[in-house]
């Protein structure tokens, strides 16, 4: 492949550096850095067999995962980036590229006059990521935006097109992190927003954040700027304290062993789904057993949420590795709960 044509917009480096491109601040490399910003870029990647026969790294922002050690194969990255606009007469829709930032869609959004997306401010990560991931805070997810997703096989080069039902979404999942995974590559994604506004307020802090700013009915714009104000106060900027925000999903529990463990813990938060299960804070869980503040080596729990594990300065991966596994452990010795990282580590880095 040469990537020097005139026609060719593929960036293609070897021995390439990672460290502006995670937020945990690891300071690794991969093999060789291949970024397409066209369909035809990734077909004509996805043909050369000695790429996709190799180890193999799909890469957004690098906001969700955590490289213990160098990778030693290819990271794509998408550099597929637009907004268009497609407008009916209830809800208007936004295919984007998946290179595109994820909360410029969401300000994009807000700004044309389309609601849905507000308590999904700020979350970092491009368009392709909220695919695989299923994003989500504050009582959103957006599965319930998503209309399809397109990708490219990468066994034969075609085009696919999917819907929410085919990616099977789930909290924080879908097929792209699982038999998907490596297989199709996301070139574009078309979101399904509402022409009306109808705030959701009563996830978290929300309402009291805007009462006590003096807000009782706010616009989009206004939402989307307490979910910024909130998330920042309680996570860290990665470009002073590496992290990659949440680092655990939170638990989902039967309703039989939430009645056991608030018999003991009577103040324990807890969230009713709507299948009879209950979802339990894992910054809450991570708190009771002590972690909060604390660190092993360079790696810590973030003082203001459990949440959150940090880069101290200097840690590598195999150390924001171990604390996980510690906390994990401590977890389940507590409360018989097991839980699990939302950030992305590939055993396969080592």
């Amino acid at each position: 492949m040469d990537a020097n044509k005139a026609d060719s917009m593929i960036k293609d480096s070897c021995n390439y550096n990672l460290l502006r491109h995670n937020t945990f601040g690891m300071n690794v490399k991969c093999a060789r850095f291949l970024e397409f910003s066209t369909i035809d870029d990734l077909r004509e990647i996805t043909s050369q067999r000695d790429i996709v026969d190799k180890p193999m790294l799909i890469l957004g922002g690098g906001s969700n995962v955590l490289f213990v050690g160098d990778f030693p194969g290819t990271i794509l990255h998408s550099g597929i980036k637009s907004i268009e606009l497609i407008r009916d007469e209830d809800t208007a829709c936004l295919r984007c590229g998946s290179g595109e930032v994820w909360d410029d869609v969401v300000d994009y959004a807000v700004s044309t006059g389309l609601y849905g997306a507000e308590n999904l401010s700020a979350i970092p990560g491009e368009v392709g990521a909220s695919a695989v991931q299923n994003i989500g805070a504050y009582g959103s997810e957006v599965k319930d935006l998503i209309v399809n997703v397109e990708a490219v096989d990468v066994m034969t080069g075609e085009t696919c097109e999917f819907s929410p039902v085919d990616c099977c979404y789930g909290y924080r999942d879908s097929k792209f992190k699982h038999e998907w995974k490596n297989r199709y590559i996301i070139t574009y994604v078309t979101y399904r927003f509402s022409k009306k506004f109808e705030p959701k307020l009563d996830y978290g802090n929300i309402k009291s954040f805007l009462s006590s700013n003096g807000i009782d009915n706010p616009t989009a714009r206004c939402l989307r700027d307490a979910i910024i104000s909130i998330r920042n106060a309680k996570l860290p900027d990665p470009g002073i304290l590496g992290n990659a925000g949440s680092f655990f999903v939170n638990p989902i529990i039967s309703m039989e062993k939430y009645s056991a463990l608030s018999a003991e813990y009577q103040n324990m938060p807890h969230y009713l789904l709507d299948d009879g299960r209950v979802k339990v804070p894992a910054g809450w869980l991570i708190e009771q057993c002590g972690w909060k503040g604390r660190s092993l080596g360079n790696a810590g729990v973030y003082e203001k949420q459990s949440l959150v594990l940090v880069n101290r300065g200097g840690a590598t991966g195999e150390e924001i590795l171990a604390l996980c596994e510690r906390i994990c452990s401590d977890v389940n010795k507590r409360f018989g709960i097991e839980i699990f990282p939302e950030v992305n580590i590939s055993f396969n880095y080592l």
